[in-house]
């Protein structure tokens, strides 16, 4: 199927729910899912942004901007997954526990509203990586346009664009706490600092990126073909001061490179380990 006919199967899916309550992260998924929500539905499209410390103030920001741009109803609610031992424990489901709490919330407040459907911005894509909180969505009833009719990141980034989105090409930000090793426990001291450490470095130009976090330890990643320009370009003892004054001691580069998941690697190296 191609794209344009995949946007239509999307619009056709709105028309067909009358009314529905979006998930809305500010990311390139969901801004695009309240996007053709909106086009189809007008008022009866609301997209409600869940706000909580493992959000960068940025994002929310972002949020903000881009549902008024697209001109549909936004809505700013509390979640509460940091007073959730087995959410700051930081299993290797945490993501479960996250949208649980993120559903639990947007559920019931659905329905006070008079909206049937919360949706999600889950793609196709996601469906083939371990993403524990798909599930937890499942289980509360939401639903996934844009993996229903099988609509990949690239076609995500391709509708945007061909619909006049100017952040269709915003690089993927999911919640600072997947930037910490599973079975550290995330504290919102934690999360602050990281989110100070990558707006630091955003602000110096670099986007693409993330900071890891174990321990006392900040690992900066990059694209792979940045590395060098970051090192040669980059002022490395202030990067270094302003790590430390965040609250990390070691400020580390991976040279291997930014990869999205790559914290997932200890799980496939577990199971290639224990096969079952």
């Amino acid at each position: 199927m191609i794209v344009t006919e995949k946007l239509e199967r999307l619009k056709a899916l709105f028309a067909e729910m009358q009314q529905a309550l979006i998930a809305y992260s500010g990311g390139v998924d969901s801004t695009l899912v309240a996007k053709i929500a909106y086009d189809v539905l007008g008022d009866r499209a609301l997209a409600v942004t869940a706000v909580s410390p493992s959000l960068l103030p940025e994002e929310l920001s972002d949020a903000k901007n881009q549902a008024a741009i697209i001109g549909i109803r936004h809505q700013v609610v509390e979640t509460q997954e940091m007073e959730n031992p087995n959410y700051t424990s930081n299993p290797v489901n945490r993501c479960y526990f996250c949208k649980s709490e993120l559903h639990d919330t947007l559920k019931p407040l659905g329905i006070s509203l008079g909206y049937p459907y919360v949706i999600d911005g889950v793609n196709a894509d996601d469906l083939h990586d371990y993403r524990p909180g798909i599930q937890a969505a499942k289980e509360r009833g939401a639903r996934s346009p844009l993996a229903e009719v099988g609509v990949t990141k690239a076609e995500v980034r391709q509708l945007s664009q061909t619909l006049g989105l100017p952040w269709w090409d915003k690089p993927a930000q999911p919640c600072l706490s997947s930037r910490f090793p599973y079975g550290e426990e995330i504290t919102v001291n934690k999360l602050q600092r990281v989110g100070r450490a990558e707006i630091y470095l955003r602000k110096l130009g670099w986007q693409n990126l993330r900071v890891r976090s174990e321990g006392d330890t900040a690992r900066i990643e990059l694209p792979p073909e940045k590395i060098t320009d970051f090192v040669l370009t980059t002022d490395l003892p202030t990067v270094v001061k302003v790590f430390q004054e965040f609250g990390f001691i070691y400020v580390t580069l991976d040279l291997e490179g930014y990869r999205s998941g790559k914290l997932n690697q200890v799980l496939t190296n577990a199971a290639v380990s224990n096969p079952s």
